[in-house]
Parts: C-alpha cells; structure tokens; sequence
C-alpha cells in the first residue's frame, strides 16, 4: 500500500483526482490480504494490485465510473461453477473490495497521513463502507489524535478506540457496528487499513551471509540493520542493502534496542556470527526478548556447543525452544544467497503456520485463512 499511497500523494498534489479499490475482506483461499490496494487514474494508468491479476480488469471498470460518479462502491468477488473465469477469482476465494475517489478536498489528512507513514510513525485509516447514510466518512487516527469524522460523536468514539487496538498490534480489517455505533450489531462496517512501521530484521555478524541477507530482508519488507562488533567488517560499503549498518557489540546494542522501545513481537533476529563470544551473549539476551524469530548460524557440533552455553547462562528449556538453530529450511542451500532464501522461507513458513513442504504434494487451500 505504501507505493500505491506515495502515487496517490503524487497525482492528488497536482490537483487530479483517483479511485482506489482496496481488499477490505478476505474469505478462503483470497490471493491478497486486507489493505491490498490499486489505483485507477483519469488517465488510464494503474498502479498497485489487489488480487494478483484475478479480478483487475473488473476493479479497473469500477475505478472509471467511481471516477466519473464520486460516488464510493462496495464489490464482492468470488467463484461461479459456471463460469469461474467470467466471475473473477479462479483460486477458490472471495475478496470485498471497496473503491472510492479520492483528491485533497474529499481526503484533506492524505498529507499528514503520507507524512506519517514516512516518518514511520503509526498510523491507520479508518473508513466507513457499508452504512445507510456514512459511506465514505473517514478518520485518520494516531495514537494521540484523529483528524475527521464521521459527524457521530458516538460513532466516532467506537471507531477510534477500535481502530487504536487494531492499531496497536498492526492489523488491518474490518469493524462492524449496529447503525448507531452500537457495540453490537450490524448495519454499519468500517475498514481499518493500519500503517504500522515496518517489523525489523536484526542481523548480527558482517558475514558474506549478512550481505545475502540484508538484501533479501529488504525486498521483503523488512527494516535491517547489520551489526556487529569489528568496524573492519560493519561497513556501509560492504552492506548497501540494509537500512543502518551498526558498530556494536551485538548483545550490548539488541539489549539497548528493546530497552528503547525500538524491538517488538514483530522483530526477527538472525545471529550468523557463529562465534560463542559473539553469539551465545545476543541469543541469551534474544531468547528472553519474545520476538517474532531468533535463528542461528552454525553446524551440528556448533548448536549443541551453543546449547550447553545457553544453559550455563542459565536459559530455560521453554527459552531454548524458541531459538531456530541451525538456521533455516532444508533446501539444500550452498551459496549466501540461497542460505538467506532458506532462512527467509523458515521465517516466512513460522509467521504463516506452513510446513515448508512442497505444494504439489499437499491438498487443500494454498492461501490460508
């Protein structure tokens, strides 16, 4: 959403106008999460997508009359047995999508949103998109204020209070209401699309494997930072692909970090060291820091060393669970580069629930829930 967000700001600056269909709901095997976007400009262009090709060519049509209406539209798209193609999604899904115009005079906070967003400073959306009379009203909200309304001081106050927990754990989905911004019942839906910062990956060791990594940490959405405690070797220049390239003892520098505030359950540690002096201080200080992954480096002889200095150190069983050691999936990995695509499958695989098994031999849904 970023990209299609930094075009919108783009285009609304020069005075156009755009529509943008938003995924605002999922249901079974949909191709795209919640906050997947696409923007339909006056002039034809499209940016973004929304469900990797299946039902473009319909939001595209949708995007032109709400362009040429102002007025926002609400589609559902899934399968016929008739004719799953002429429908759209041939995967099996259903996908809401929800289009609107969008310029500066119908979204006057799409700057201090855009703002935001760069500054990495949390902040959501929240829309109304199925309601008798509110359809279209929008609130942008920040941990300490909101900007617009949608002219309830009753159903603001719902929607605030709930898109600040959505917030807070970095989702993105949908709020339903009674019509008056009753806690329960429907008749009033409210998509909340969350601009959290980005999760961070932490690669400690200035390895050819790091470099691997940082780059493939990147491409995938990650901001990374590579540290290490040799200025030698944690170089700028050695590291172009990650965000921040930092001088530090690694356990000294990850303890300062999540005594800051600046790691959550959001955060991946890769320690590619395999070094004890290095290694065994960072994981004893990752292992008890509750974060989304800690993997590292090494050979079987080097895990069970590292092990037995973990418990020295005084780790729990429970503690030591946590730790992905070796790293990584059995892909048969030689090279850095394919090393960092088997450490970040095992990251991918651990956040999703997947087996790390091949499709072709599986049943079922590809997509889950």
């Amino acid at each position: 959403m970023r990209d299609v967000l930094d075009e919108v700001v783009r285009r609304c600056s020069a005075g156009e106008s755009v529509a943008i269909g938003s995924v605002v709901a999922t249901f079974s095997s949909a191709p795209r999460a919640p906050g997947a976007s696409m923007l339909v400009a006056a002039d034809g262009t499209v940016s973004g997508s929304v469900s990797g090709g299946c039902v473009e060519g319909a939001v595209y049509e949708v995007g032109r009359e709400v362009l040429e209406t102002g007025k926002p539209a609400l589609q559902r798209y899934g399968v016929s047995d008739d004719d799953a193609f002429a429908v759209g999604l041939t995967c099996g899904g259903i996908i809401d999508i929800y289009v609107e115009k969008v310029d500066l005079q119908s979204f006057p906070a799409l700057m201090s949103l855009a703002e935001s967003v760069h500054a990495e400073v949390p902040v959501a959306v929240a829309t109304v998109v199925a309601h008798p009379s509110l359809v279209g009203a929008r609130l942008v909200v920040w941990p300490d204020r909101v900007e617009g309304t949608t002219g309830s001081a009753r159903i603001d106050s719902a929607i605030v209070d709930d898109t600040r927990g959505l917030l807070d754990v970095g989702r993105t989905g949908t709020l339903v209401y009674g019509p008056d911004g009753e806690r329960r019942g429907e008749g009033l839906t409210v998509f909340v699309n969350s601009f959290e910062p980005p999760p961070r990956l932490l690669v400690f060791g200035a390895i050819d494997f790091a470099a691997a990594m940082a780059r493939l940490g990147t491409y995938l959405g990650y901001r990374v930072t590579v540290c290490d405690a040799r200025p030698v070797f944690a170089t700028v220049s050695r590291f172009p692909g990650a965000h921040e390239v930092v001088v530090d003892w690694p356990h000294r520098y990850l303890a300062a970090e999540i005594a800051a505030g600046r790691v959550d359950s959001r955060t991946v540690v890769t320690v590619l060291t395999h070094d004890p002096k290095f290694d065994v201080p960072v994981l004893e200080v990752a292992l008890r820091g509750k974060l989304a992954y800690v993997g590292a480096m090494g050979s079987r002889r080097t895990h069970d060393d590292r092990m037995a200095r973990l418990r020295e150190a005084g780790l729990t069983e429970s503690e030591l669970s946590a730790l992905s050691s070796p790293i990584g999936l059995d892909l048969g990995a030689r090279t850095p580069e394919e090393t960092a695509v088997s450490i970040a499958a095992e990251i991918i695989a651990m956040r999703w629930g997947g087996k790390g098994e091949r499709l072709t031999g599986l049943s079922g849904r590809i997509h889950g829930d």
